[in-house]
């Protein structure tokens, strides 16, 4: 213990689990209340291990593919809230599963975008990283895979070739770094000056305040500590936001009880967060052992986010 060593903790105004996390997740437990154990539940409900071996415990059950699922099973089946494509919803149709779509509205809109879109004859650019869930649920929205082309960065945008008066429009992922997808629709514009964009960016609220509070306290601390996990991409934006801003030792803490307390010593001042995936009570547990090694200076004014997605009512 370096009860001697004092450290000043900035904790992000804003921080951990957004309303579509909340709802996904409420989904799954009032499943469980409802129906009983088990309660299947496609892809991670959202990307923590904390979180998805809670579930666990509980009684849910997690597969990557419907036909992992029992035949003739009664069991609710539940979508994350990712998202996920038409053919999963029609795959689960055909194989008659009682299946539950936590799926985060604000993913909905955009899959009704491209929806729309399509109908009206556009080619559809998505920004996003190809192999997230939620990015592969919304190309999965177009009946023709060939009316959408995945963006991932500028030099993708140079490759991008259209007929001349084809109509073009642009969606993005609802977690993607902030900075990163305003450099990539700017080379989207200047390449193609009359595309349509969004009527309100597709980066969710949540993603946009934790970048922010990030933002302004990396500019504070020598070193940034995110609460998540490595295959959530708000997690990792906020990583590399912090290190974008001035932090440049900013580490992903996945689990807490393995993270070294003792490599904080050298350091005056730490940023703290949790990613939107990541639940309120591991950063209680990550200043819980911070107290327990060091005498510790807590600035923290959390500002709730006043944001509530309902549950579907039969659920109630």
């Amino acid at each position: 213990m370096e009860k001697s060593i004092n450290i000043n903790v900035y904790v992000a105004e804003y921080r951990g689990f957004c309303a579509g996390v909340d709802r996904a997740i409420e989904m799954v437990e009032k499943s469980l209340l409802k129906y009983g154990a088990p309660v299947y539940v496609r892809h991670e409900i959202v990307h923590n291990k904390y979180v998805v071996d809670g579930l666990k415990e509980k009684g849910a059950i997690f597969v990557e593919s419907l036909m992992d699922i029992p035949k003739d099973t009664k069991a609710p089946v539940i979508f994350s809230a990712h998202g996920v494509s038409k053919d999963v919803i029609q795959s689960a149709k055909d194989l008659n599963l009682f299946h539950l779509d936590a799926t985060c509205p604000l993913v909905s809109k955009i899959h009704r975008e491209v929806e729309i879109l399509e109908k009206d004859n556009f080619k559809i650019i998505m920004i996003g990283h190809k192999f997230h869930p939620e990015v592969i649920g919304t190309i999965g929205q177009a009946k023709n895979k060939e009316n959408i082309i995945l963006v991932e960065d500028v030099k993708d945008v140079e490759a991008l070739d259209f007929k001349k008066n084809q109509k073009i429009a642009y969606v993005t992922q609802t977690t993607l770094s902030v900075y990163d997808t305003a450099s990539i629709v700017k080379a989207i514009k200047e390449r193609f000056p009359d595309i349509t964009e969004p009527k309100k960016s597709d980066i969710c609220y949540a993603t946009s305040n934790r970048q922010l509070s990030v933002q302004e306290l990396a500019k504070k601390v020598e070193a940034f500590y995110v609460i998540g996990a490595n295959n959530s991409s708000n997690s990792v934006r906020l990583v590399e936001t912090a290190k974008l801003f001035g932090s440049p030792h900013a580490l992903l803490v996945q689990n807490i009880d393995d993270f070294d307390f003792q490599s904080l010593k050298n350091y005056k001042n730490i940023g703290l967060t949790a990613s939107a995936s990541a639940p309120e009570e591991l950063i209680k547990k990550f200043v819980q052992k911070l107290e327990e090694n060091y005498s510790i200076t807590i600035n923290d004014q959390k500002i709730p986010e006043n944001v509530k997605f309902k549950v579907p009512n039969f659920l109630n």
